[in-house]
């Protein structure tokens, strides 16, 4: 089971999924671009920063689900996680995005 970025349009802006190709859900999710340019290097900035355990932000939703944000080294937000059933769940979510994230291709949906 890898990942894959999914390019695509959000009315008039671009934004991106980090996904699981073996069952297809969405593990990160980006903000909203102004330039298809902007999101990849968003992506980019992903793969990059992936790796790297500071860059992560484990926090918990208003209705106590555990989440977590990606970071760039600026502290900007670059990703934000699926809401998980529990902590050991995140961590898992985590551990995924450190893992697939900084190989995976991108299929421009634009």
């Amino acid at each position: 089971m890898s990942g894959i970025f999914h390019l695509k349009r959000s009315g008039t802006q671009y934004m991106f999924n980090l996904k699981s190709s073996g069952n297809g859900e969405v593990v990160l999710t980006s903000e909203r671009y102004t330039t298809k340019q902007n999101a990849e290097a968003g992506i980019a900035s992903v793969k990059a920063n992936a790796p790297y355990d500071a860059r992560y932000q484990k926090l918990t939703a208003s209705n106590g689900s555990p989440y977590f944000t990606l970071n760039a080294t600026n502290g900007q937000v670059i990703g934000v996680s699926e809401s998980y059933s529990s902590t050991t769940a995140r961590e898992n979510g985590i551990t995924w995005v450190k893992t697939h994230a900084p190989s995976a291709p991108t299929v421009d949906l634009t």
